[in-house]
């Protein structure tokens, strides 16, 4: 049982305890543990087996043996007894906002409703409505409710939706009395996918800034707007919400959108035991009544006595406790990245030079560039050969006496084939200085096979990167069933890097896995993947994943200059 399966369960039992009327704090214990699970770096199936569950935040002895009944078993016995008490499907209604445990079990016991989809059904036949103390008013906000609901469920890669936010801030940063803007929720926290964008600022003259907004060309249609806050759908369906409020209170406000919201809880209940309370307005002295409000974040979380937590931290898993120690890291910075080591080129499926990728690259202020185009074997087209390969290497010696400035690494993504052998004879790859080595094809075998012919890859002693170790593409593309903790093992072992990779579509390894394997000592670089020049601008989305990771500079290969790069790709 993956941890997906089991915080779903455990989510369920929380939903089932709030219908029930139980205990609050019952019910916020279970949903801990639901937030916890899921950022956990490591399955609980292996916690289990080490003996590990209490590294699980908020695992009491009660809910570690319910975790370690639900691993060891497949069932559990408390959660199977607690849903015999209800109707079928009854915990699905309740992620609908204005739906309480009251109207869940009335639609449910009175109308058989088992979904969302089966309520909307309802609503249009006029069910609903006739049922005591509904009506239309309420049903139609349940199906303002519903239509919302889906939209935020029809989530995309975060590499969709910044640059969406990139072309709105630049269009509404000009306006002269606009002094703040920041985007807010699950994209400030870099997310891999988000549901909707919140845009919060500060101005002079608010009316101005939101009619800007609700005009902007990108706008397909405007939800609501006021004099201080507009909601709008803009290309693509994605909604945009901007809130304006006064600049002495953007930091609480600020802070109070960025979320998430187990954090936003395990700081309210931190306050509260120091007699204050928090909201977006401010900080509230519960003795005297007195409000206090803040104009940057850092000023806010100093208040509480906790030092800055930075946004991709901010999920509920014990960053409060560490900022209460004064023991945040320095999260690695795009600036601090002084190379790309995995790019492809016009040698094979690329779409500019090796010459023009190294001067982009330059541009860019990086001091070294790895050219590693695929190998033939996989089918891509131009894919290299031997000769080919060695013509490139050739290449890449004459570039690096011409252009000053960079340093050009020759490399090869060498394709792991399905038994786990290699797409080039090993004399050969000896004569590049990175082989990357990845996953292309096969990806249906199973969990060992695969486990197998990765571990294979990664214990070769040519091979310096594994590649985008998942496979998985976001949204569509699961990833392979691979035992990531074994991979992990066998590459701190072999001293083989992991790649984080900044492609969208990719962002591989993922945050809690690059955590896990910072963890276990594993060196990891943050790569783009890049097929032309516009490509290295992914960067910053691999940094995202590593500071959500946890990773500081010291963490990341390519943070280091060059002759270390050099030094540690010829041990």
């Amino acid at each position: 049982m993956n941890n997906k399966e089991i915080a779903k369960a455990f989510q369920d039992i929380a939903d089932l305890l709030e219908l029930k009327g139980e205990n609050p704090f019952k019910i916020r214990a279970y949903q801990k543990v639901v937030r916890s699970v899921e950022h956990l770096p490591v399955e609980v199936e292996q916690l289990v087996i080490e003996d590990r569950l209490k590294e699980v935040p908020g695992a009491g002895e009660a809910i570690t043996k319910k975790i370690t009944e639900l691993v060891t078993t497949g069932k559990l016995g408390y959660y199977e007894k607690l849903k015999s008490e209800f109707p079928e499907g009854i915990s699905t209604l309740l992620d609908v906002p204005s739906i309480g445990p009251k109207m869940a079990m009335l639609l449910s016991s009175e109308l058989g409703v088992k979904s969302v989809d089966e309520l909307e059904v309802a609503i249009i036949g006029g069910k609903v409505a006739s049922l005591p103390r509904m009506g239309d008013k309420i049903t139609e906000n349940i199906l303002r409710h519903i239509q919302a609901l889906r939209r935020k469920d029809q989530r995309i890669p975060i590499g969709e939706a910044l640059p969406v936010v990139d072309e709105i801030s630049a269009r509404l940063s000009g306006l002269p009395t606009l002094k703040n803007l920041a985007p807010a929720g699950s994209l400030r926290r870099f997310q891999e996918t988000v549901g909707d964008i919140d845009l919060m600022g500060t101005a002079d003259n608010a009316p101005e800034i939101i009619q800007t907004f609700v005009s902007l060309p990108q706008v397909k249609e405007v939800l609501a707007s006021g004099t201080t806050k507009a909601s709008v759908v803009v290309s693509g369906g994605l909604q945009v919400d901007l809130r304006i409020v006064e600049h002495d209170c953007f930091g609480s406000l600020l802070q109070y959108f960025t979320g998430s919201k187990q954090h936003n809880i395990n700081l309210r209940e931190r306050a509260h035991r120091q007699g204050l309370k928090l909201n977006e307005y401010g900080i509230t002295n519960l003795a005297t009544e007195g409000l206090e409000k803040f104009a940057t974040e850092a000023a806010f979380y100093e208040r509480q006595g906790l030092e800055f937590i930075p946004p991709e931290l901010r999920e509920g898993q014990q960053e409060i406790e560490r900022a209460e120690r004064g023991n945040i890291p320095k999260l690695v910075e795009l600036p601090d990245i002084k190379g790309d080591l995995h790019i492809h080129t016009d040698w094979s499926d690329g779409r500019d030079t090796i010459e023009a990728m190294a001067l982009a690259a330059r541009e860019l202020g990086y001091q070294y560039l790895g050219i590693t185009d695929h190998s033939g074997g996989r089918g891509i087209a131009h894919g290299l050969d031997a000769e080919r390969l060695r013509q490139q290497i050739s290449e890449i010696k004459q570039l690096n006496q011409r252009i000053s400035g960079i340093h050009i690494f020759s490399g090869i993504e060498v394709d792991i084939r399905a038994d786990g052998s290699l797409d080039m004879p090993d004399e050969l790859l000896t004569e590049v200085d990175i082989v990357t080595a990845a996953v292309h094809s096969s990806m249906n075998q199973s969990q060992e096979q695969m486990t197998r012919r990765i571990i294979g890859a990664i214990e070769n002693p040519n091979v310096d990167v594994l590649a985008h170790p998942s496979c998985r593409l976001l949204p569509d593309r699961e990833p392979v069933a691979v035992d990531i903790e074994a991979v992990f093992r066998t590459a701190a072992r072999t001293n083989t890097m992991l790649e984080i990779n900044g492609m969208p579509s990719r962002l591989d390894l993922k945050d809690i896995h690059a955590y896990r394997a910072r963890e276990l000592g594993v060196k990891l670089v943050i790569n783009t993947d890049a097929h032309s020049t516009e490509h290295l601008e992914f960067m910053r989305f691999g940094v995202g994943v590593a500071r959500r990771g946890w990773c500081e500079a010291q963490d990341i290969l390519n943070t280091k200059p060059l002759q270390e790069v050099i030094a540690c790709l010829t041990s």
